[in-house]
């Protein structure tokens, strides 16, 4: 069985708040094992982090700064 986990990072819960996703990444897994195959890309938010995401995630505007924008990906 071929299956694919998914994990995003944001600047909050809420896109109408204008919240943001910051990180993407995804494994594959083959019979529930990681094949090797893998994605993973920053996101500049476009926006503020919000202190309490950054605490949870670790991502800072000034990382985050010179990564593309969703849009770019």
């Amino acid at each position: 069985m071929r299956e694919v986990v998914l994990d995003t990072e944001t600047t909050g819960l809420d896109p109408n708040s204008g919240h943001r996703i910051v990180e993407i990444g995804c494994v594959e897994l083959i019979n529930h094992v990681a094949s090797g195959k893998m994605l993973q890309h920053y996101l500049n938010p476009e926006r503020d982090m919000p202190i309490e995401a950054e605490r949870i995630h670790g991502l800072s505007n000034a990382f985050l700064k010179d990564k593309p924008c969703f849009a770019d990906i």
